[in-house]
C-alpha cells in the first residue's frame, strides 16, 4: 500500500465523515443561534432553554435525513471492502 493511496483512504473518510455530520451540526448551529438571539433580546438566561429545541432539532433532522445517510455510509463501506483484495497485494 503506498503513501498516495493511505492519503486518499483517510481524505475520503474525513470527507465522508464531515458529510454525514455537517446537515446535523448546522442545523443545530441554526437553532442555538435563533435561542441565543431570543435570550439576549428577552434577558431571559436560562441556561437549559438551549437544550430542547437543539435535541428537538437534532432528531428532526436525522428522522428526515436519517435513511440518506445510512446509504451513504453503507456506499462508503462496501466501496472499503471491495478494495480491500487489491490493498492486500
Amino acid at each position: 500500500m503506498s503513501i498516495e493511496m493511505i492519503v486518499f483512504l483517510m481524505r475520503s473518510g474525513i470527507q465522508e465523515v464531515f458529510t454525514l455530520v455537517s446537515p446535523v451540526l448546522g442545523a443545530a448551529l441554526i437553532v442555538g443561534l435563533i435561542v441565543a438571539i431570543f435570550q439576549a433580546t428577552t434577558s431571559i438566561q436560562e441556561a437549559t432553554l438551549t437544550f430542547l429545541p437543539k435535541l428537538l432539532t437534532i432528531l428532526l433532522v436525522l428522522a428526515l435525513l436519517g435513511g440518506w445517510m445510512f446509504s451513504s455510509a453503507r456506499i462508503y463501506t462496501l466501496h472499503l471492502f471491495s478494495m480491500i483484495p487489491n490493498l492486500a497485494r
